[in-house]
């Protein structure tokens, strides 16, 4: 049996995959708030410019921007931490598991409020949905007791969030881009899906 060289193998360790999910997750908060930032400086000009406009076809390329814009500092406060958390542990799984994870939330996200949204929408809510309903679905999916004990965890903390993708009164609220992003998310679970001989094998969250 041939092994992998010793340095290939260090940089696929469980810490240095934590080191690599806190330096990924973290430029990307950043970017945000750089753009949240730069939003402010503008008046918000940028949401009504690139935020993502329902079935019109201009918003279709909107999709690809609406989720790094926010109505204002707070909105991105409140997406701050526990797409960091989702984030951060979707990512323990690898690059790749977190990427496709990370756009599946996106283009759900995006395709559900263009299809049904009702107003201009920006923000990064869909990604933390999509996030948090792929960490919640893997295991059961997987039949990965680590998985479920994690997930079961996380319900228990932020269950309460998935109230989020039903239909509200409050406008200000795109349970649209809630419910498109854990969609996402769960179809992303479904992609990821080992083979059952890894399943078996597979020791990480």
């Amino acid at each position: 049996m041939l092994e992998a060289p010793k340095g290939e193998r260090r940089r696929d360790t469980p810490a240095a995959r934590a080191r690599q999910g806190l330096l990924v997750v973290g430029c990307f908060v950043l970017l945000l708030y750089a753009v949240e930032i730069l939003n402010t400086l503008m008046l918000h000009s940028l949401n009504r410019t690139f935020g993502l406009r329902p079935r019109s076809p201009d918003g279709l390329l909107d999709v690809l921007t609406f989720p790094l814009l926010h109505a204002n500092l707070g909105h991105l406060l409140s997406n701050t931490l526990p797409l960091i958390i989702f984030g951060f542990l979707v990512f323990l799984s690898g690059l790749r598991v977190f990427l496709t994870a990370l756009a599946s939330s996106w283009l759900g996200s995006g395709a559900t409020v263009w299809l049904i949204g009702d107003n201009v929408t920006v923000g990064a809510s869909g990604l933390v949905f999509g996030l948090f309903a792929f960490l919640l679905v893997r295991g059961f999916i997987n039949r990965h007791w680590g998985q479920i004990l994690l997930s079961v965890v996380l319900f228990l903390a932020y269950g309460g969030i998935l109230f989020g993708v039903l239909p509200t009164f409050a406008g200000y609220i795109s349970w649209q881009a809630h419910l498109g992003g854990a969609a996402g998310g769960i179809v992303a679970a479904l992609l990821l899906r080992p083979a059952r001989r890894d399943v078996r094998n597979a020791g990480n969250f």
